[in-house]
């Protein structure tokens, strides 16, 4: 579902959007927007994904954290695509993560269904709640905040 004039974002616009780059760019595209509301993100996970290498050889298992960092992106497209022009190319930094639970092991030729919820929003602070799906069951879960800097 896309509201309020926001654009589905395909990688290009993922990328200019925001600062991550390969190794640590963890959505595809954002399949969803509601504005200053929520997103859905788009992980297609690779056996050429370089963590892979060692978490774990012999078993790969996409790291738990990167599931984190994977819904923090598709939370950072959602706050730009809100707030506008103004913000884009300012870092966003964590400032909590909380009740992060994993639930499930992501494995490469998984896609993963990234979807974000603004919380609360106050200035440059933002707090968010994520899930991380595979064929609809729960992978990862955790509520989180940022901040934007040079707000």
């Amino acid at each position: 579902m896309i509201t309020d004039d926001a654009d589905i974002a395909e990688i290009g616009e993922v990328m200019a959007t925001i600062p991550h780059r390969y190794p640590f760019l963890m959505i595809d595209r954002v399949t969803e927007i509601r504005l200053g509301e929520s997103a859905v993100g788009i992980k297609n996970v690779s056996i050429n994904e370089m963590h892979f290498q060692g978490h774990f050889p012999s078993k790969p298992v996409m790291p738990g954290v990167l599931l984190v960092e994977a819904m923090a992106q598709t939370a950072a497209v959602l706050v730009e695509k809100t707030m506008g022009e103004h913000v884009r190319g300012k870092l966003v930094y964590f400032m909590t993560i909380d009740n992060a639970r994993f639930r499930r092991p992501v494995v490469p030729g998984d896609q993963v269904r990234v979807e974000v919820a603004v919380r609360r929003h106050r200035g440059a602070v933002w707090r968010f709640r994520g899930e991380a799906k595979v064929d609809g069951v729960l992978a990862a879960e955790a509520e989180y905040s940022a901040m934007i800097q040079g707000l």
